[in-house]
């Protein structure tokens, strides 16, 4: 499989032995090139899920310090196309992080994401790429 996109979903499931998704993320994670990349608000979001176990946060800055997850900058004018996103969707309704990976795709022509929010990574449309390839 080519390089993916990653939310924060996986990245929890994949240092909770304890979560229902783990394994479902640990068999998709394998199949997948390295490094993953991701944005700031879904690394945040992931450090928040992962709060009460200082040892997976500490995972977790491991995989970024290693290079097998790279968080990708945004950029200014992506405020406003995030904004553009998060008011389109708003029926669903998405949030910050997932506006940005969409944002991030666009710019990279990246068609796939490693996400456990298939509801919405579904109905969600990237310019001149369409719809994401969403794993698992």
């Amino acid at each position: 499989m080519d390089v993916g996109l990653v939310d924060a979903g996986p990245l929890v499931a994949l240092l909770n032995r304890g979560d229902s998704h783990h394994e479902a993320c640990r068999l998709a994670a394998q199949k997948l090139q390295r490094p993953l990349l991701t944005i700031w608000p879904a690394f945040t979001e992931a450090m928040y899920l992962l709060g009460t176990s200082h040892l997976a946060q500490d995972a977790l800055w491991q995989q970024v310090e290693s290079e097998a997850l790279l968080i990708m900058p945004l950029e200014q004018k992506d405020c406003v196309r995030m904004r553009f996103l998060m008011r389109k969707y708003r029926d669903q309704p998405m949030d910050l992080a997932d506006a940005g990976l969409i944002c991030l795709a666009e710019r990279e022509r990246i068609g796939r994401i490693f996400t456990l929010n298939r509801k919405h990574f579904s109905i969600y449309r990237a310019k001149g790429i369409g719809r994401l390839d969403v794993i698992p």
